[in-house]
Protein backbone atom coordinates (compact mmCIF):
# COMPACT_ATOMS: atom_id res chain seq x y z
CA UNK A 1 0.00 0.00 0.00
CA UNK A 2 1.29 3.47 -0.90
CA UNK A 3 2.18 5.88 1.89
CA UNK A 4 -0.22 8.87 1.94
CA UNK A 5 2.45 11.21 3.24
CA UNK A 6 4.74 10.29 0.34
CA UNK A 7 1.85 10.81 -2.09
CA UNK A 8 1.21 14.29 -0.63
CA UNK A 9 4.88 15.16 -1.12
CA UNK A 10 4.84 13.68 -4.63
CA UNK A 11 1.84 15.83 -5.61
CA UNK A 12 3.47 18.98 -4.26
CA UNK A 13 6.69 18.26 -6.17
CA UNK A 14 4.71 17.60 -9.36
CA UNK A 15 2.88 20.91 -8.97
CA UNK A 16 5.99 22.90 -7.99
CA UNK A 17 8.30 21.42 -10.62
CA UNK A 18 11.31 21.12 -8.32
CA UNK A 19 12.39 19.72 -4.96
CA UNK A 20 13.43 23.20 -3.82
CA UNK A 21 10.05 24.86 -4.41
CA UNK A 22 8.20 21.86 -2.99
CA UNK A 23 10.37 22.03 0.13
CA UNK A 24 9.47 25.70 0.59
CA UNK A 25 5.75 24.87 0.41
CA UNK A 26 6.01 21.89 2.78
CA UNK A 27 8.66 23.39 5.09
CA UNK A 28 10.96 20.42 4.42
CA UNK A 29 14.57 20.32 3.26
CA UNK A 30 15.39 19.51 -0.35
CA UNK A 31 17.19 16.35 0.73
CA UNK A 32 14.16 15.16 2.74
CA UNK A 33 11.89 15.71 -0.26
CA UNK A 34 14.34 13.85 -2.53
CA UNK A 35 14.51 10.89 -0.13
CA UNK A 36 10.73 10.60 0.07
CA UNK A 37 10.35 10.69 -3.73
CA UNK A 38 13.16 8.15 -4.12
CA UNK A 39 11.48 5.83 -1.61
CA UNK A 40 8.15 6.16 -3.42
CA UNK A 41 9.77 5.39 -6.78
CA UNK A 42 11.59 2.39 -5.29
CA UNK A 43 8.39 1.06 -3.73
CA UNK A 44 6.48 1.38 -7.00
CA UNK A 45 9.35 0.16 -9.15
CA UNK A 46 8.75 3.07 -11.49
CA UNK A 47 10.57 6.30 -12.31
CA UNK A 48 8.15 9.19 -11.65
CA UNK A 49 10.30 12.16 -12.68
CA UNK A 50 12.93 12.93 -15.28
CA UNK A 51 15.62 14.96 -13.51
CA UNK A 52 17.41 17.68 -15.44
CA UNK A 53 19.26 20.95 -14.72
CA UNK A 54 16.17 23.15 -15.04
CA UNK A 55 13.85 21.13 -12.85
CA UNK A 56 11.68 18.02 -12.99
CA UNK A 57 9.37 16.60 -15.65
CA UNK A 58 6.82 13.89 -14.92
CA UNK A 59 7.30 10.56 -16.67
CA UNK A 60 4.30 8.84 -18.24
CA UNK A 61 3.87 6.81 -15.04
CA UNK A 62 4.28 9.99 -13.01
CA UNK A 63 1.53 11.72 -15.01
CA UNK A 64 -0.84 8.82 -14.31
CA UNK A 65 -0.10 8.86 -10.58
CA UNK A 66 -0.39 12.66 -10.44
CA UNK A 67 -3.86 12.66 -12.02
CA UNK A 68 -5.02 9.93 -9.65
CA UNK A 69 -3.58 11.53 -6.51
CA UNK A 70 -5.09 14.92 -7.40
CA UNK A 71 -8.55 13.36 -7.80
CA UNK A 72 -8.24 11.44 -4.52
CA UNK A 73 -7.20 14.52 -2.55
CA UNK A 74 -10.09 16.52 -4.04
CA UNK A 75 -12.55 13.80 -3.03
CA UNK A 76 -11.12 13.66 0.48
CA UNK A 77 -11.41 17.43 0.77
CA UNK A 78 -15.08 17.30 -0.23
CA UNK A 79 -15.85 14.50 2.26
CA UNK A 80 -14.01 16.32 5.08
CA UNK A 81 -15.95 19.50 4.36
CA UNK A 82 -19.31 17.73 4.33
CA UNK A 83 -18.56 15.87 7.55
CA UNK A 84 -17.60 19.11 9.28
CA UNK A 85 -20.61 21.00 7.91
CA UNK A 86 -23.21 18.34 8.74
CA UNK A 87 -23.61 19.80 12.19
CA UNK A 88 -26.21 22.23 13.45
CA UNK A 89 -23.74 25.13 13.50
CA UNK A 90 -20.77 25.48 11.16
CA UNK A 91 -17.56 24.38 12.87
CA UNK A 92 -14.10 23.15 12.14
CA UNK A 93 -10.96 24.67 10.59
CA UNK A 94 -11.04 27.39 7.94
CA UNK A 95 -7.70 28.43 6.47
CA UNK A 96 -7.67 31.71 4.54
CA UNK A 97 -4.81 32.98 2.40
CA UNK A 98 -4.25 36.51 1.11
CA UNK A 99 -1.46 39.00 0.57
CA UNK A 100 0.56 40.41 3.47
CA UNK A 101 -0.72 43.95 2.94
CA UNK A 102 -4.41 43.16 2.44
CA UNK A 103 -4.43 40.60 5.24
CA UNK A 104 -2.71 42.72 7.85
CA UNK A 105 -4.35 46.05 6.97
CA UNK A 106 -7.89 45.18 5.84
CA UNK A 107 -8.82 41.60 6.71
CA UNK A 108 -7.31 41.03 10.15
CA UNK A 109 -9.09 43.95 11.87
CA UNK A 110 -12.45 42.55 10.66
CA UNK A 111 -11.88 38.92 11.67
CA UNK A 112 -12.89 39.61 15.29
CA UNK A 113 -16.53 40.14 14.26
CA UNK A 114 -16.62 36.84 12.36
CA UNK A 115 -15.10 34.87 15.25
CA UNK A 116 -17.65 36.32 17.65
CA UNK A 117 -20.46 35.27 15.29
CA UNK A 118 -19.06 31.77 14.69
CA UNK A 119 -16.78 30.82 17.61
CA UNK A 120 -16.77 27.13 16.61
CA UNK A 121 -14.99 27.88 13.34
CA UNK A 122 -11.21 27.77 13.80
CA UNK A 123 -9.73 30.55 11.65
CA UNK A 124 -6.16 30.46 10.37
CA UNK A 125 -4.74 33.29 8.26
CA UNK A 126 -1.88 32.62 5.87
CA UNK A 127 -0.43 35.95 4.76
CA UNK A 128 1.90 35.62 1.79
CA UNK A 129 2.40 37.42 -1.51
CA UNK A 130 2.96 34.06 -3.21
CA UNK A 131 0.03 32.13 -4.67
CA UNK A 132 -0.84 29.07 -2.57
CA UNK A 133 -2.12 25.79 -4.03
CA UNK A 134 -5.77 25.48 -3.05
CA UNK A 135 -6.08 22.05 -4.68
CA UNK A 136 -3.55 20.71 -2.17
CA UNK A 137 -5.36 22.36 0.74
CA UNK A 138 -2.57 24.81 1.48
CA UNK A 139 -5.63 26.97 2.19
CA UNK A 140 -9.42 26.61 1.88
CA UNK A 141 -9.99 30.16 0.61
CA UNK A 142 -7.77 32.69 -1.12
CA UNK A 143 -8.41 36.40 -1.50
CA UNK A 144 -6.36 37.29 -4.57
CA UNK A 145 -5.53 40.43 -6.49
CA UNK A 146 -6.09 38.72 -9.86
CA UNK A 147 -8.53 36.09 -11.17
CA UNK A 148 -7.37 32.48 -10.69
CA UNK A 149 -5.63 30.70 -13.54
CA UNK A 150 -6.66 27.19 -12.48
CA UNK A 151 -9.91 26.05 -14.14
CA UNK A 152 -11.12 24.07 -11.11
CA UNK A 153 -11.42 27.11 -8.81
CA UNK A 154 -14.58 29.10 -8.14
CA UNK A 155 -14.19 32.88 -8.03
CA UNK A 156 -16.32 35.82 -6.97
CA UNK A 157 -15.33 39.44 -7.36
CA UNK A 158 -15.06 40.97 -3.93
CA UNK A 159 -13.72 44.52 -3.90
CA UNK A 160 -12.16 47.17 -6.15
CA UNK A 161 -9.02 48.73 -4.68
CA UNK A 162 -7.61 52.16 -5.60
CA UNK A 163 -4.01 53.29 -5.15
CA UNK A 164 -2.60 56.80 -4.65
CA UNK A 165 0.76 58.36 -3.80
CA UNK A 166 1.48 58.98 -0.12
CA UNK A 167 4.25 60.57 1.95
CA UNK A 168 4.82 61.63 5.52
CA UNK A 169 4.50 65.33 6.42
CA UNK A 170 8.14 65.33 7.59
CA UNK A 171 9.35 64.20 4.17
CA UNK A 172 7.22 66.78 2.35
CA UNK A 173 8.35 69.56 4.66
CA UNK A 174 11.99 68.73 3.96
CA UNK A 175 11.74 67.94 0.22
CA UNK A 176 8.70 69.91 -0.95
CA UNK A 177 5.31 68.79 -2.24
CA UNK A 178 5.26 67.63 -5.90
CA UNK A 179 2.77 69.70 -7.91
CA UNK A 180 2.98 67.82 -11.21
CA UNK A 181 3.84 64.30 -12.37
CA UNK A 182 7.13 65.66 -13.72
CA UNK A 183 8.09 66.73 -10.19
CA UNK A 184 8.33 63.04 -9.22
CA UNK A 185 11.70 62.96 -10.99
CA UNK A 186 13.17 64.93 -8.09
CA UNK A 187 11.84 62.76 -5.25
CA UNK A 188 12.85 59.54 -3.55
CA UNK A 189 10.54 56.66 -4.45
CA UNK A 190 9.83 53.50 -2.42
CA UNK A 191 8.55 50.49 -4.36
CA UNK A 192 7.72 46.80 -4.14
CA UNK A 193 10.68 44.69 -5.23
CA UNK A 194 12.71 41.46 -5.16
CA UNK A 195 12.66 38.30 -7.23
CA UNK A 196 9.25 36.97 -6.13
CA UNK A 197 6.30 37.82 -8.42
CA UNK A 198 4.40 40.90 -7.18
CA UNK A 199 0.82 40.45 -5.87
CA UNK A 200 -0.36 42.88 -8.59
CA UNK A 201 1.28 43.32 -12.00
CA UNK A 202 0.90 47.13 -11.97
CA UNK A 203 2.13 47.55 -8.40
CA UNK A 204 5.08 49.81 -9.32
CA UNK A 205 3.21 52.25 -11.57
CA UNK A 206 4.91 55.10 -9.68
CA UNK A 207 8.10 54.39 -11.65
CA UNK A 208 6.43 54.81 -15.04
CA UNK A 209 3.57 57.30 -14.72
CA UNK A 210 4.17 60.36 -16.92
CA UNK A 211 7.49 59.08 -18.31
CA UNK A 212 8.73 57.96 -21.71
CA UNK A 213 8.94 54.15 -22.17
CA UNK A 214 12.75 54.14 -21.88
CA UNK A 215 12.95 56.65 -19.01
CA UNK A 216 11.78 54.62 -16.02
CA UNK A 217 12.48 56.26 -12.66
CA UNK A 218 14.78 54.69 -10.09
CA UNK A 219 13.78 53.74 -6.57
CA UNK A 220 15.60 54.60 -3.37
CA UNK A 221 14.29 51.44 -1.67
CA UNK A 222 12.65 48.13 -2.65
CA UNK A 223 10.70 46.10 -0.08
CA UNK A 224 9.24 42.64 -0.63
CA UNK A 225 5.79 43.45 0.79
CA UNK A 226 3.53 46.48 0.68
CA UNK A 227 3.25 46.81 4.44
CA UNK A 228 7.01 47.39 4.54
CA UNK A 229 6.63 49.99 1.76
CA UNK A 230 3.96 51.72 3.86
CA UNK A 231 6.14 51.75 6.99
CA UNK A 232 9.09 53.18 5.03
CA UNK A 233 6.89 55.98 3.66
CA UNK A 234 5.59 56.77 7.16
CA UNK A 235 9.16 57.00 8.43
CA UNK A 236 9.83 59.93 6.08
CA UNK A 237 12.04 58.13 3.57
CA UNK A 238 10.13 59.05 0.41
CA UNK A 239 6.98 58.73 -1.72
CA UNK A 240 5.11 55.46 -2.17
CA UNK A 241 2.12 54.28 -4.21
CA UNK A 242 -0.18 52.52 -1.74
CA UNK A 243 -3.70 51.10 -1.74
CA UNK A 244 -6.05 53.47 0.06
CA UNK A 245 -7.22 50.69 2.43
CA UNK A 246 -3.75 50.68 4.04
CA UNK A 247 -4.03 54.29 5.22
CA UNK A 248 -5.76 54.61 8.62
CA UNK A 249 -7.87 57.73 9.12
CA UNK A 250 -6.04 58.64 12.33
CA UNK A 251 -2.50 58.39 10.87
CA UNK A 252 -0.68 61.57 9.85
CA UNK A 253 0.26 60.74 6.26
CA UNK A 254 -0.49 62.87 3.21
CA UNK A 255 -1.89 61.96 -0.21
CA UNK A 256 0.29 63.54 -2.89
CA UNK A 257 -1.03 64.56 -6.32
CA UNK A 258 -4.51 63.48 -5.15
CA UNK A 259 -5.99 63.66 -8.65
CA UNK A 260 -3.50 61.01 -9.81
CA UNK A 261 -4.34 57.36 -9.14
CA UNK A 262 -2.84 54.09 -10.23
CA UNK A 263 -4.63 51.23 -12.04
CA UNK A 264 -7.55 49.88 -10.03
CA UNK A 265 -7.12 46.42 -8.55
CA UNK A 266 -9.88 43.79 -8.47
CA UNK A 267 -9.88 41.36 -5.55
CA UNK A 268 -11.38 37.88 -5.87
CA UNK A 269 -12.78 35.43 -3.34
CA UNK A 270 -11.49 32.04 -4.57
CA UNK A 271 -12.02 28.46 -3.40
CA UNK A 272 -11.90 24.92 -4.85
CA UNK A 273 -14.85 23.40 -6.69
CA UNK A 274 -15.07 20.57 -4.16
CA UNK A 275 -15.86 23.08 -1.39
CA UNK A 276 -18.79 24.57 -3.29
CA UNK A 277 -21.32 23.30 -0.73
CA UNK A 278 -19.28 24.07 2.39
CA UNK A 279 -21.22 26.16 4.93
CA UNK A 280 -17.98 27.55 6.34
CA UNK A 281 -17.05 28.89 2.92
CA UNK A 282 -20.47 30.41 2.22
CA UNK A 283 -20.88 32.15 5.57
CA UNK A 284 -17.38 33.62 5.40
CA UNK A 285 -18.05 34.83 1.84
CA UNK A 286 -21.31 36.45 2.94
CA UNK A 287 -19.55 38.02 5.93
CA UNK A 288 -16.92 39.61 3.68
CA UNK A 289 -19.54 40.88 1.24
CA UNK A 290 -21.31 42.56 4.16
CA UNK A 291 -18.06 44.19 5.29
CA UNK A 292 -17.41 45.41 1.76
CA UNK A 293 -20.92 46.93 1.64
CA UNK A 294 -20.18 48.86 4.85
CA UNK A 295 -17.18 50.67 3.33
CA UNK A 296 -17.81 54.38 2.97
CA UNK A 297 -17.68 55.54 -0.66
Amino acid sequence: MMDWDKLRIFHTVAEAGSFTHAGERLNLSQSAISRQIGALEEGLGQLLFHRHARGLILTEQGELLHRTVRTVFQELTMVESRLSDNRERPSGPLKISTTVAFGSSWLTPRIKDFIELYPEIEISLLLTDEEVDLSMREADIAIRMAPPRQPDLIQRRLLTLLTHIYASPSYLEKNGVPKTVEDLEHHRLIIYGFDTPPPVASINWLLDVGTMPDKRRKAVLRVNNLYGVYRAARSGLGLAALPDYMIPEDIDITRVLPELSGPSIQTYFVYPEELRHSKRISIFRDFLLQKVAEIKP
